[in-house]
C-alpha cells in the first residue's frame, strides 16, 4: 500500500472515529440523523440527499438537503424491509429527484432506514470505495438512530402518561364537583366547560333522555336542528362512541351540525345522554385517548344527574307516604274507632286497607236508642282515588240516615248523589241494613254487594234483595228492600270480596264456600271470637302474599 494510500485510510480512520464521538453524544434524532446527513453529503460532496427512518414498519422521510419541497411531498409510501432499497416507486423518485444513490440504514435485527444521495459536484459516479465507506458511515450510524428511536418512543410514552395521569387528575377533580351540584343545568356546564377547556370544541350540545325522549340540557348548536339531527338515528341504543366517519356511514350528511363526534353516556351500560362535539379550534382530530377522557366525564356527569333524579323521586316519595300516612289516619278516624253496646246485638268489626289508604267502608250509626244502621261497602280501585270515593259516600250516609226516609228511598238518593259526584268507570257495592234493637228485626237493602250471610241453625241465608251498584247511573229501578224477623243466635257475617278472594301463593281463592263453612262452624262462638277466627284463617291461608285487596269484616250477633 502506498504511502497516499496509508494517509487516506488514517483520514477516513479518523474522520469515522470522530463521527461515531459526535453522533453518540447525543440521544436526539434531529441531531443525528442530520450530522448522518451531513457527514454523507460532505465526504462525498454531493449535492442533496434525504434520510428515511423506519417508523413502524414504515420507511418515513426525516431529513432531507437540497431537494425541493414538490419533489419530497412525491416520496413513496415504503414498507421496511430487506427490498425496500430496490422497490420500483423508489427508484422512480429517485430519477424524478435526482438521487443517484440508495443505501440502507442496517443493524443485525432490522432495516433501521435509507439514505438517498444526488450526485457529486465533479459529476463523478460513486466508486465501490465511496460505497463500501458510506456503508461503514450507516453501519456506525444504524446503533445510534434506533437508541434515538428507543429514547423519542420513550419520550412519547412519558408525553401519553403526563397526559393521562393529567386526565385522572382532572376526572378525581371533577367526580367532587360534580357530586356538589343539585341542579342538571350546573352539571350539564360543568361537563361542557371541562370539555372545552381541555379539547377546544367550538360547539356542542348535551342531551339526556327522559325514557326514550331526549331532553337538550345544553347546546350551542340551534336546539331545532339538534333534535332534527337526534330523528335520524337511534341514538338511544348507541353504546359505542361515533366519529365523523362512522356518523357518515350510519346518518349520511350531517353539513347542518357539522359533528365530529358522539360518545354516549352510559350507566350499567345503559345509554341515558349524549355528548355531541363539533370540530377543535385547532382543527385537530380527536385522539382515542381524547374519547376515553370524554367518555370517562360523561360518565361522572350522567351519575351526578342520575343521582340527583333519584334523590328528587325519593324526596317525592317520602313526601307522597307522609301524605298518605296522613290520608290513612283521617280515614281510619272515618271508621267506628268503637263500636257502641246492643241489648240485643254483639258486634265486632275489623277492616285492612291492601295499601295505605283503601276503598273498603263499614260504618255502624246509631240514631236513638231502639234503631241503628249497619253499612258495608266496597269502591271499585284502590289507593287514594277509592279512599276519596269512599269519604264521599261516608258523609252522604251520615247525613240521609238522619233523615228518617225508608231504607229504599235512601238508597236511591245515596246512588243518584254517588252518581253525580263520580268518575265514569267508578262505582260501589253497598251493603246496609236498619236494626230495631227493642223487636230484634232488620230492614235491608243490597246494592250489588256480596250477599252476607245469616247463619240460623246450621243453615245460611244469603241478603240479596236491593238492585243495581251505586254510581253506574241514576235510579231508574226503584231499590227493593227485605225485612227479617232475626232469632237467639243468628249470626250475620257482612264481608268485602277481599276476604272471598284472598289468594294463596298458588293463586287459589279463600272462596266463598269456605267463607260459609267456616261461619257455620263458628256460629256457636260470641262476635269477636267469630271474627277472629275468620280472620285467622284468611291470613293463614294468604300467608307469604302480598295482600291484594281491601278487607273488610262485620259480624253481628244476636243475644
Amino acid at each position: 500500500m502506498s504511502v497516499t494510500e496509508n494517509l487516506k485510510v488514517k483520514r477516513n480512520l479518523t474522520a469515522l472515529v470522530e463521527f461515531s464521538r459526535v453522533i453518540n453524544s447525543s440521544l436526539d434524532m434531529e441531531f443525528i440523523l442530520n450530522n448522518v446527513l451531513l457527514t454523507c453529503l460532505g465526504k462525498f460532496l454531493a449535492t442533496k440527499g434525504l434520510i428515511g427512518i423506519n417508523i413502524n414498519g414504515k420507511i418515513v422521510l426525516k431529513s432531507s438537503k437540497g431537494i425541493a419541497k414538490d419533489s419530497l411531498q412525491l416520496f413513496p409510501d415504503l414498507d421496511a424491509d430487506d427490498e425496500c432499497t430496490s422497490k420500483t416507486l423508489l427508484i422512480q423518485f429517485m430519477e424524478n429527484a435526482s438521487l443517484v444513490v440508495v443505501e440502507k440504514i442496517s443493524s443485525s435485527k432490522e432495516c433501521v432506514g435509507i439514505v438517498c444521495l444526488g450526485e457529486k459536484l465533479n459529476k463523478q459516479s460513486y466508486s465501490s470505495d465511496d460505497l463500501e465507506f458510506l456503508k461503514t458511515i450507516l453501519n456506525i450510524s444504524a446503533s445510534a438512530i434506533q437508541n434515538s428511536l428507543v429514547i423519542e418512543e420513550l419520550k412519547k410514552v412519558n408525553r401519553d402518561l403526563d397526559s393521562r395521569i393529567q386526565k385522572l387528575n382532572s376526572l378525581f377533580e371533577l367526580s367532587k364537583e360534580f357530586g356538589l351540584f343539585s341542579e342538571s343545568t350546573k352539571v350539564a356546564k360543568l361537563l361542557i366547560y371541562s370539555i372545552i377547556g381541555q379539547f377546544l370544541v367550538s360547539k356542542f350540545a348535551v342531551v339526556t333522555f327522559d325514557g326514550k325522549q331526549p331532553k337538550i340540557l345544553e347546546s350551542k348548536f340551534p336546539k331545532e336542528d339538534v333534535m332534527e339531527f337526534l330523528g335520524q338515528f337511534d341514538f338511544y341504543n348507541l353504546q359505542n362512541p361515533l366519529g365523523k366517519d362512522e356518523l357518515k356511514k350510519n346518518i349520511g350528511d350531517e353539513s347542518a351540525l357539522q359533528v365530529n363526534l358522539i360518545v354516549p353516556m352510559q350507566i350499567h351500560g345503559k345509554t341515558k345522554g349524549l355528548i355531541i362535539l363539533g370540530k377543535r379550534i385547532n382543527e385537530l382530530p380527536y385522539s382515542n385517548s381524547d374519547i376515553e377522557f370524554i367518555y370517562s366525564v360523561g360518565g361522572l356527569a350522567i351519575i351526578s344527574l342520575e343521582n340527583q333524579r333519584l334523590f328528587k323521586e325519593a324526596l317525592e316519595k317520602l313526601k307522597l307516604e307522609e301524605e298518605l300516612e296522613l290520608a290513612r289516619e283521617i280515614q281510619q278516624k272515618l271508621l267506628p274507632q268503637s263500636i257502641p253496646g246492643f241489648k240485643n246485638f254483639d258486634i265486632a268489626a275489623f277492616n285492612i286497607p291492601s295499601k295505605q289508604v283503601g276503598g273498603d267502608y263499614y260504618d255502624i250509626i246509631s240514631i236513638d236508642e231502639k234503631k241503628f244502621y249497619v253499612a258495608i261497602a266496597d269502591v271499585s280501585g284502590k289507593g287514594v282515588p277509592a279512599s276519596l270515593l269512599m269519604a264521599s259516600m261516608q258523609a252522604f250516609l251520615k247525613i240521609i240516615c238522619r233523615q228518617k226516609m225508608r231504607i229504599d228511598e235512601a238508597t236511591a238518593m245515596i246512588n243518584d248523589l254517588i252518581t253525580e259526584n263520580t268518575s265514569e268507570g267508578r262505582f260501589i257495592t253497598f251493603f246496609w241494613a236498619e236494626f230495631d234493637d227493642e223487636n230484634k228485626t232488620i230492614n235491608y237493602v243490597n246494592a250489588g254487594h256480596n250477599p252476607p250471610l245469616l247463619i240460623r241453625k246450621n243453615k245460611i241465608i244469603k241478603l240479596e234483595k236491593g238492585g243495581i251498584i251505586l254510581g253506574v247511573m241514576k235510579t231508574m229501578i226503584p231499590y227493593a228492600s227485605e225485612q227479617l224477623t232475626l232469632q237467639k243466635d243468628d249470626v250475620l257475617v257482612l264481608f268485602t270480596d277481599g276476604i272471598s278472594e284472598a289468594m294463596n301463593s298458588e293463586g287459589e281463592e279463600f272462596s266463598d264456600e269456605k267463607l260459609e263453612s267456616l261461619s257455620k262452624k263458628s256460629a256457636g262462638m260470641n262476635a269477636g271470637q267469630i271474627l277472629d277466627k275468620i280472620k285467622t284463617e284468611v291470613q293463614n291461608f294468604a300467608k307469604g302474599t302480598s295482600q291484594s285487596d281491601d278487607i273488610t269484616l262485620i259480624v253481628v250477633k244476636v243475644k
